[in-house]
């Protein structure tokens, strides 16, 4: 019997639903690196559109901010907030595919 670490099948009133983590192909997700990759493919572009948005709000507060000092400080914090996360964001995703690689998952991943 195959361990599985996420129930992606409910039945209720004869009606089978099928999880978002099920692989192509109906498999169940059977390991921790599998699990892993499936869900890094919501994650990463989810945190691509937060990106986008504290970018957008940083620069709406800069042309807003009418040169008051503060406010351009404020709205410089949030874009300087935003490019570390950038980096962050990119930086995880080679991590990602390294350790991919190195512990020989599949290619697969992201």
């Amino acid at each position: 019997m195959k361990n599985q670490f996420l129930s992606q099948s409910v039945n209720f009133g004869g009606q089978t639903i099928q999880g978002p983590l099920q692989l192509p192909g109906g498999q169940p997700i059977d390991n921790i690196g599998t699990l892993v990759s499936r869900v890094l493919q919501f994650l990463l572009p989810l945190a691509g559109v937060v990106l986008l948005f504290v970018f957008i709000w940083g620069g709406y507060d800069f042309m807003m901010s009418q040169g008051n000092p503060e406010q351009v400080k404020n709205a410089r914090a949030k874009i300087t907030t935003g490019l570390i996360g950038f980096v962050i964001l990119i930086l995880s995703y080679f991590i990602v595919r390294l350790l991919a690689t190195i512990f020989g998952l599949p290619s697969g991943i992201i």
